[in-house]
């Protein structure tokens, strides 16, 4: 049976690199932050939402990951490394 997760069980590819990103940034974004730039850019998710993308627990959208990919200033493709 086809499981919808990551050889380690996560949900999502990029959670682990947003996460990276985020804390990477200057001044430091918090998970709020970013969820407040990802509504500016037309996404709706809120804190709780970036908390499980990192975490693995939440499945992200092709929709989400290119505008998650603009807003942290990287590809979509180094998102998914």
């Amino acid at each position: 049976m086809y499981k919808n997760r990551g050889p380690d069980g996560r949900c999502n590819l990029c959670g682990q690199r947003v996460a990276q990103l985020r804390k990477s940034m200057k001044p430091k974004v918090s998970q709020r932050a970013l969820a407040d730039m990802l509504q500016l850019a037309g996404v709706d998710v809120d804190k709780n939402a970036i908390q499980r993308i990192e975490c693995g627990k939440r499945f992200v959208t092709d929709v989400e990951l290119k505008i998650l990919a603009q807003v942290l200033g990287v590809t979509a493709d180094e998102l998914l490394q």
